[in-house]
């Protein structure tokens, strides 16, 4: 590299992140799951790859519904992107995060990319998940979802 040139490191918005919520005897909890692929044994939220023709919200629907079986009462933009370098691509990740409200007496099924599921207080989701960005996302969601109504902008009707 010459000197004084920086490196370009791209960008990818090709994944979408999806935290769902229950409420469950008066407390809210989210939904975690460990995964069996990497980062294996790991809890994560719900994630996926935003396929061709799809938008974020879609992709993120979708993978709710094919990791877990859960349909959403509400869903909504979460208004915050989880970000992290990625090395093997040598990319930035930039995932919109999107917040479904579930039916506490909704019953769930994983698919094969997860090999358990806890739905748990907040403050235990932050203290499970590996990551920080996971970590401030939960805050976030936890901050304005829950702590104060979402802004009826963000609602998506779907």
């Amino acid at each position: 590299m010459a000197e004084g040139k920086m490196a370009d490191i791209p960008v990818s918005p090709y994944l979408a992140s999806l935290v769902a919520i229950r409420v469950n005897n008066g407390g809210h909890q989210v939904l975690l799951m460990k995964r069996t692929h990497p980062p294996v044994d790991q809890w994560c939220q719900v994630a996926g790859k935003i396929e061709e023709g799809e938008t974020a919200w879609q992709t993120a629907l979708r993978e709710l519904v094919e990791e877990t079986r859960l349909v959403p009462n509400s869903l909504y933009s979460a208004d915050i992107c989880e970000q992290f370098y990625e090395p093997t691509r040598n990319t930035i990740a930039v995932a919109p995060v999107f917040v479904a409200f579930i039916d506490d007496a909704a019953e769930m099924t994983l698919n094969q990319e997860h090999s358990a599921f806890q739905w748990v207080s907040f403050s235990d989701a932050i203290e499970m998940v590996a990551f920080g960005g996971q970590r401030r996302v939960l805050r976030w969601i936890e901050a304005e979802f829950i702590e104060r109504p979402p802004a009826e902008q963000l609602r998506i009707d779907v």
